[in-house]
């Protein structure tokens, strides 16, 4: 997997897939899921901050509470999922509504466990981690790969998505950790995991570190980035925010997001080549 990994941007051609890649797709259809491409970690920053913020307007601006926001969120992710995986190919819109619902959902999750349950943050984050980590040895004992380039089943798809909530549940709570337990703030929060991501870049583009634990070991530390600029952003200058609020932040991060998808749906950036044939 790792030739067909490395290829992960719209570089990726039918020629440079695998045998085992190509039998899959002649016999199961094309990946679901989208290439690593620049807009696609944009996006995905994006959709992580705008998580963030969402999940506290709907639960502390519109009051309807931590638990009643979470059961609403979730069945309208449920719905979106549903219509995510009736598409059995990548679509722009409803990939990325998928993402930007689960993120809002992950965070949830956290946010229930922590204020509503009790649990500490240091415990929330070895729960996820352990979760995480199980999901992908069970994932791998099924599948034989944990490349996202090999997303050609309705069972491999799931493991994704099951796998994508987790990154979201265990980075809103390093984030949290990392930013009030730790004391770090919003701004030195960001800092600090924007360095990590650029190590893990190095470390891909230099250092021969394996793609597929470089994109996932990403995906989890984009999830306390953008959600650390969220709150920088959204949160009262007494807390340590720029004061923008919920609502202002949500409105930017959704209209850019928005913007991106509308271009990649245009330009087909990050399709599968196979679903051009």
């Amino acid at each position: 997997d790792g030739d067909a990994d490395r290829t992960g941007g719209g570089a990726m051609s039918m020629a440079s897939l695998d045998g085992n890649t190509q039998l899959a797709r002649a016999t199961t259809g094309i990946n679901r899921v989208p290439l690593v491409t620049v807009d696609f970690w944009l996006i995905k920053l994006m959709a992580v901050t705008m998580g963030e913020t969402a999940a506290d307007y709907l639960a502390v601006n519109l009051g309807f509470g931590l638990t009643a926001t979470s059961l609403i969120m979730s069945a309208v992710l449920i719905g979106a999922l549903a219509l995510q995986f009736g598409q059995k190919r990548y679509v722009p819109w409803s990939y990325w509504l998928a993402v930007v619902l689960i993120s809002i959902v992950g965070t949830l999750v956290t946010d229930n466990l922590v204020d509503n349950f009790g649990i500490s943050l240091v415990t929330t984050t070895v729960m996820f981690t352990i979760a995480l980590a199980a999901t992908f040895a069970i994932w791998f004992s099924s599948e034989k790969t944990l490349s996202i380039h090999e997303i050609f089943t309705t069972r491999r798809e799931g493991f994704y998505w099951l796998a994508i909530l987790f990154t979201f549940a265990l980075g809103t709570a390093a984030g949290d950790l990392v930013a009030e337990k730790f004391g770090l703030g919003y701004l030195s929060t960001g800092i600090l995991f924007g360095l990590i991501i650029g190590s893990l870049a190095m470390g891909y583009f230099f250092l021969g570190l394996d793609p597929v634990l470089g994109f996932w070991l990403a995906y989890i530390f984009t999830r306390p980035l953008g959600a650390s600029f969220g709150d920088l952003l959204s949160q009262p200058s007494r807390f340590g925010g720029m004061g923008l609020g919920t609502i202002i932040t949500s409105a930017m991060f959704l209209a850019a997001i928005i913007a991106i998808v509308t271009y990649m749906s245009v330009t087909h950036d990050g399709e599968d080549p196979g679903a051009q044939a």
